[in-house]
């Protein structure tokens, strides 16, 4: 394992975490304000659309492609990366719900890779993890061409989405959800996650999470404990930037502030925005959002 005690330093003094900014947060959990205040934006920079591409493998259930937007520049020097996945239940939308969010990542000079995963539930708990797992072994397959600095790569994401990534950055890379496509490829440096459904267990047996799992909580109970990143927290978890909405009626804010508490009593850097007088995000709104970070 790679020791992250000298990146956690860095971002205890606010010179990693991702910071958001134009949503109309109005309160800060932490207490990184001056640091989140004063960490502007980047002069945009250009960047360019790939060709969608397949990044899963030959044998794997289903095609799913990746959506790469490679920043233009002159230099060799390595840059960060973000893997982003879109929200829906963990049962519909795609990558065209990140879009606006991905294109202000490249143009801050990451490498911004928005994949579509498998949906439930055909596909079940833990299957669209698989497909984060084997985004992560294709960005590392890709890294030398497009110049990721392979440390330095940032899980976003939304409702669902920012499920998935949590439970990547959590259990992705050891443990039993590490078998058999984690390991250390699937690392990452810092997720940035609004909307997190941290614990599945909180749910009442209603059909999104049900169809997830494939089961109630009752027939289910340690899948749903196992999916649940607020009960995946360990001491090496990377950093998390959380934004979260007042009156998310959808995924209540208790999702947010618990596992923030959660990853605080670990020693883990992290940022909690909650957005007073805000549900749960449309795509919309987020894709107002804009993201800035030291890791460039």
């Amino acid at each position: 394992m790679p020791d992250l005690s000298g990146l956690r330093r860095i971002v205890s003094f606010g010179t990693l975490a991702l910071l958001l900014s134009g949503c109309g947060a109005t309160h800060q959990v932490s207490q990184g304000a001056s640091a989140i205040e004063q960490n502007a934006l980047r002069t945009p920079q250009p960047f360019t659309h790939l060709t969608p591409q397949r990044y899963t493998p030959e044998a794997w259930p289903e095609a799913l492609n990746a959506y790469v937007l490679l920043p233009e520049s002159q230099s060799e020097a390595l840059r960060p990366a973000a893997l982003v996945v879109h929200g829906g239940g963990w049962r519909n939308r795609g990558p065209e719900d990140m879009e606006g969010i991905a294109e202000q990542l490249a143009a801050q000079g990451y490498v911004t890779v928005n994949i579509e995963h498998r949906f439930a539930p055909e596909y079940r708990f833990p299957a669209q993890l698989h497909d984060l797992q084997q985004a992560m072994a294709w960005i590392h397959e890709n890294a030398g061409a497009w110049q990721v600095d392979t440390d330095r790569i940032v899980g976003v994401g939304f409702s669902s989405g920012a499920h998935l990534v949590s439970l990547l950055a959590l259990a992705g890379s050891e443990g039993p959800l590490a078998e058999p496509y984690g390991g250390e490829h699937a690392r990452l440096a810092v997720v940035v996650a609004g909307g997190l459904p941290s614990d599945l267990l909180k749910f009442n047996d209603g059909r999104l999470v049900i169809d997830f799992i494939g089961g109630t909580r009752a027939e289910r109970t340690d899948a749903y404990a196992l999916a649940s990143p607020a009960r995946q927290i360990t001491a090496n978890a990377p950093p998390f930037f959380l934004f979260h909405g007042s009156w998310d009626q959808l995924v209540p804010v208790d999702h947010a502030t618990d596992f923030y508490a959660a990853l605080k009593a670990q020693g883990i850097p992290s940022e909690l925005y909650l957005q007073r007088g805000r549900g749960h995000f449309t795509r919309e709104g987020l894709n107002n959002c804009r993201y800035s970070s030291t890791l460039t």
